[in-house]
């Protein structure tokens, strides 16, 4: 079995240390490495080749926002979870829009935190349906007019079915629950998901669940 290779990100060492000591104590996760600050990253991921980073929102030079950033842009970019002290925050929205493939907070139980990493190395998302729509209310008040005219125009390159793909991801479901859904095999649902990136230009299943809210999709759904 091949481990899961984790880079830890967090300016508080007290925070590194404890989460090395949980997650290095599971047979298919490597610590390969860590950084005190978000401007450390890009050099420690070529040097450690991550699978999957955890990143801390708040640092003092350069920021988790920032540092997710500028991974996304790579090719061959590591999965990122983000790490926060809050549900629903800016920030966190933000960092999700950048490509973070979801978040888990500080005070997760280590189980659970585990469980994150698996699915995000797994290429399953990390949001809860319950999360993702606290996420979507929170954005619901900053700039969603602005927003939905480009979300709209964005989604309008897809097909009914990936639309309908598209709105499932939207609601958190996942690739079985899809499949379930709209009457089609896990392998063809896979290849929609896929597709839908490839025309949107996005980089992980939240980007869609974030566009598809933004275009009034969920709500034209009536779920």
């Amino acid at each position: 079995m091949t481990a899961i290779r984790v880079l830890l990100v967090d300016d508080d060492p007290l925070v590194r240390a404890g989460l090395s000591l949980m997650m290095g104590g599971a047979e298919d996760v490597e610590i390969v490495g860590e950084a005190a600050d978000g401007g450390e990253v890009e050099a420690l991921v070529d040097r450690t080749r991550p699978d999957v980073v955890l990143m801390d929102i708040r640092m003092p030079n350069v920021d988790g926002l920032t540092a997710t950033e500028r991974l996304r842009g790579r090719e061959e970019a590591p999965q990122v979870v983000v790490l926060t002290t809050f549900h629903a925050d800016d920030q966190v929205l933000r960092a999700l829009r950048a490509g973070a493939a979801g978040f888990v907070l500080k005070d997760t139980p280590p189980a659970e935190i585990l469980a994150a990493v698996r699915r995000v190395a797994a290429g399953d998302p990390v949001l809860s349906p319950t999360v993702t729509r606290q996420l979507m209310e929170h954005a619901a008040g900053s700039a969603l007019d602005t927003r939905r005219s480009g979300a709209r125009s964005r989604v309008a390159v897809l097909n009914e079915r990936e639309r309908e793909v598209a709105v499932a991801v939207g609601r958190g479901s996942s690739n079985a629950e899809i499949a379930g859904e709209l009457f089609m095999s896990v392998a063809t649902v896979k290849t929609h998901v896929s597709r839908i990136l490839a025309k949107l230009d996005l980089n992980n299943r939240v980007q869609i669940a974030l566009l598809a809210y933004d275009a009034g999709l969920l709500e034209e759904d009536g779920h």
